[in-house]
């Protein structure tokens, strides 16, 4: 992760730089200067020296190539230091910035990432697991064939599976204040939304006892047969069977 564009970009820094070495005359603290400057901090960890580096080079305009570069070394750095949401905030403005940029699609990946980073447990709000969904499915759209496209669509599947687990641990919720109407429709949306969820026995469960206690027993049998034939191991069978026994 920490070398993601290094290698990539090096030879774009030094062509960049030899492009900016003509024979005139550089002031002493020159975008060239606090740019290597801040590669050096970044090798050494020092990351908030880095990113103050980074940021006179940004700010100078001397050269807008190299501001562009180093706009990315502070979303890289931010990322790398572990502060995602600085990082995500910075590759966001990178790409409105300049949405024809050569790099769009590792700075989409690297986006999605910071805000995957960010993703929270299954009982908390889950707007970061949206964020980092929409972006890696933007950028499977906008480049199939790009290296990291396979593994977004991992992470793909992974931040439909927190979705999921969200809705359901929000329908169990409901269940428990027998509010079933509100647990129907969430476990309904999320058998519609996400057919390969793992854990679906889980939501079938709950969407049978729901249906159970709205007095809805042809679509409580037919949910907890889906249970039945597609978990035969589940745990919920036997709890499932027990509810259906109190029924007749």
């Amino acid at each position: 992760m920490k070398h993601i564009y290094r290698y990539s970009l090096m030879l774009l820094i030094c062509l960049l730089l030899a492009a900016c070495g003509g024979s005139k005359a550089k002031p002493e603290n020159s975008a060239e200067k606090y740019f290597q400057q801040g590669e050096r901090f970044f090798e050494s960890n020092l990351y908030e020296d880095a990113i103050a580096s980074w940021e006179k080079v940004r700010d100078t305009f001397y050269s807008p190539e190299l501001s562009m570069l180093a706009e990315l070394k502070i979303a890289e750095t931010y990322y790398v230091s572990e502060r995602y949401e600085e990082a995500a905030s910075a590759f966001s403005d990178f790409l409105k910035q300049h949405p024809n940029d050569f790099r769009v699609a590792t700075i989409l990946y690297r986006l999605g990432l910071s805000y995957y980073q960010q993703i929270l447990s299954a009982d908390r709000d889950q707007t970061h697991t949206e964020n980092a969904l929409l972006t890696f499915e933007k950028l499977i759209q906008r480049f199939p064939e790009d290296q990291n496209a396979q593994e977004a669509g991992y992470l793909i599947q992974r931040c439909k599976t927190r979705l999921a687990e969200h809705e359901v641990y929000v329908a169990a919720f409901y269940l428990k204040k027998k509010l079933y109407q509100p647990a129907i429709k969430r476990l309904e949306a999320v058998l519609s939304a996400f057919p390969e969820y793992y854990y679906r026995d889980e939501a079938y469960f709950y969407l049978g006892k729901a249906y159970l206690k709205t007095e809805q027993i042809d679509k409580a049998n037919t949910i907890f047969k889906q249970l039945f034939d597609q978990f035969p191991g589940s745990d919920y069978v036997e709890d499932a069977q027990e509810l259906l026994e109190e029924k007749s």
